[in-house]
């Protein structure tokens, strides 16, 4: 895995990802939530085939800046690439854009883990 690896993913704006249905806003519009999401998957995808057997990786931070609303049926795209590997640290840019031009842009942090040892701290929550 090296730094400038990028990817694309694209959807289509639904009822079901604007702020009214999400819980963070009124507007039908695309939701800020969606987009955060979107982000964390496209740059969670563009590294999984360059993680070793029983690896994974989790979000750990995110500074995204929301700057225009897209309405329902516009399709969305957002485009990340990899600027910075510190160890198991990965850093990506972010940028989303709408039929119309950018809409989001920001830069989004991810830890690669051990899927198992991951699991079993998360797990031991539940026995305290």
């Amino acid at each position: 895995m090296n730094t400038g690896l990028k990817n694309e993913k694209e959807l289509t704006v639904t009822d079901e990802l604007t702020a009214a249905k999400m819980g963070s806003g009124l507007a039908p519009v695309y939701a800020t939530p969606c987009m955060i999401a979107l982000i964390e998957g496209t740059a969670a995808e563009s590294v999984e085939p360059f993680l070793e057997e029983g690896q994974g990786t989790v979000g750990t931070r995110i500074d995204v800046q929301h700057l225009a609303a897209t309405p329902i049926g516009m399709k969305v795209r957002c485009d990340t690439e990899l600027i910075e590997i510190d160890r198991k640290k990965l850093v990506f840019k972010a940028e989303v854009y709408d039929e119309t031009g950018l809409v989001g842009k920001g830069q989004h942090e991810r830890f690669i883990i051990d899927n198992g040892k991951f699991m079993e701290k998360v797990q031991a929550k539940l026995k305290k």
